[in-house]
Parts: structure tokens; C-alpha cells; sequence
């Protein structure tokens, strides 16, 4: 398994991903698996409007890079790189869930497919490219994905932490 390379200048917008490390998960639709992996993370992935290359860049770097796994000692010391976890992506528009007013959500924050499939790919072939097995939801179905969380450990990302100090 290799690093993703650096990641460029980041765009005004922030793209989020919600890890949270399992020992199994899996992903159907229609009542059919059409994901499942072992030890690992499920990364739900959720792009905003005027996201870019550069945030998928920055994110995927992140995750593969974080320590995140226990060590001998039960440390946080290890990453998906160093422990060779496998990844389940699922695109999570509800992610940019707007509640500051009434009481239904609303996603205008989300961005539509156009933009959203390109960088939910494009974020994919990072994560195969650095040696990880992936596996996928299916972009727009309606899913059901089995999480079976470890330790818990649930961790939010935002590109938007890259800007700050």
C-alpha cells in the first residue's frame, strides 16, 4: 500500500467524511449485497457545492494517514495504511443536513450528482490507487448498510480543517 500524494490548495467549500472503524460492514440494495469488507472503515461521504479535486485529495490522504487503530499497547498509534484495512464508501448527502429552521432538514448545501458522482469516484480511485480493497453503495439507490462499529471509534473530517490554524 502506498500514500496518496500531497493534496493541492484547497477550494472555499469543505467536502465531510464520518469514519467509523469496524470489524465488518456491508452495503445493500434491493435486497442484494453488493458490498461487504472485514476489518476496517466505513466511510460515509458527503460533498458539498463547490467542492473539488482538491478536497478529495485532502480527504482521502487524511483517512488512509490517521491513526486510528490500536497498537500492542491499545494505542491509537496505527493507521488503515500500517494495519491494511479495507474501506466501504457510501455517499451520504444527509450530511449537509440544514436544521436551523422548522423542523424537515433541508440539503441545498449538498451538491447535485453532477458534481457529487465525479468526486465520490474520483475519491474511490484514490483510496484503490493507495492498495485498499473498496468496496461501494451505489450512488443514489436507497441502501442499507450494515455497521458492525469497533470500539467504537466514530470521527468526523472536513476538508475545511486543512484552512485552519
Amino acid at each position: 500500500m502506498s500514500e496518496i500524494p500531497p493534496w493541492p490548495a484547497l477550494s472555499v467549500r469543505n467536502m465531510r467524511a464520518l469514519l467509523q472503524r469496524v470489524q465488518k460492514g456491508s452495503v445493500t440494495v434491493d435486497d442484494e449485497m453488493i458490498g461487504q469488507i472485514g476489518p476496517g472503515l466505513v466511510i460515509l461521504l458527503g460533498v458539498r457545492n463547490g467542492d473539488d479535486d482538491a478536497a478529495a485529495v485532502y480527504l482521502a490522504n487524511k483517512i488512509v494517514n490517521l491513526r486510528i487503530f490500536e497498537d500492542d499497547n491499545g494505542k491509537f498509534n496505527r493507521s488503515a495504511l500500517e494495519v491494511r484495512a479495507e474501506l466501504l464508501v457510501i455517499s451520504q448527502f444527509t450530511l449537509y443536513a440544514d436544521t436551523k429552521r422548522g423542523r424537515r432538514p433541508g440539503f441545498s448545501d449538498a451538491a447535485p450528482p453532477e458534481i457529487s458522482i465525479p468526486l465520490y469516484e474520483r475519491f474511490v480511485e484514490l483510496l484503490k490507487e493507495s492498495g485498499f480493497t473498496v468496496a461501494t453503495g451505489e450512488f443514489g439507490a436507497h441502501m442499507v448498510v450494515e455497521i458492525i462499529n469497533d470500539g467504537p471509534v466514530t470521527i468526523m473530517l472536513d476538508s475545511e480543517d486543512k484552512r485552519r490554524p
